[in-house]
């Protein structure tokens, strides 16, 4: 009886997730208002959520500075219909943070209905206590 017991206690812990940090949820919570604004292409919030030093790389090549990628987002020419991420993961070390996903995302560029899914890495650094996109790389996935 003894052993069944502590089983049960020890599988609690195994199934158990560890709690975010603040720092993570923070990180989250800017990655999940960068996605937001992406879909309403939202001027003011991706110029608030980027770095001034961004550096944005897509997965054909192409890498995006802050001003480019506001606007090829807020003017439609990047039109994001939809987007949903899976499989995030969030690692802060001291002010960086590092975000991992998969993206999958319905476009609509230049009326070209699309799907695509990539794996993406963000980098975030907190400036004066807000987290600041700083770089971001996409890879196209082999199906």
């Amino acid at each position: 009886m003894k052993y069944l017991y502590l089983l049960g206690i020890l599988s609690l812990f195994s199934f158990s997730s560890p709690a975010q940090s603040k720092d993570e949820k923070e990180v989250a919570d800017a990655v999940e208002k960068l996605r937001q604004a992406m879909i309403r292409k939202d001027r003011a919030t991706l110029e608030n959520l980027a770095a001034d030093s961004l550096s944005y790389g897509h997965s054909g090549g192409k890498v995006e500075n802050k001003t480019s990628f506001v606007e090829n987002i807020a003017s439609g020419k990047s039109d994001f219909v939809k987007i949903d991420f899976s499989e995030q993961t969030i690692s802060v070390v001291n002010k960086n943070a590092i975000v991992r996903h998969t993206l999958h995302a319905d476009t609509n560029d230049g009326g070209k209905p699309a799907s695509i899914k990539l794996k993406i890495l963000l980098v975030w650094v907190k400036e004066k206590g807000e987290w600041k996109l700083l770089a971001r790389q996409a890879v196209k996935l082999v199906n």
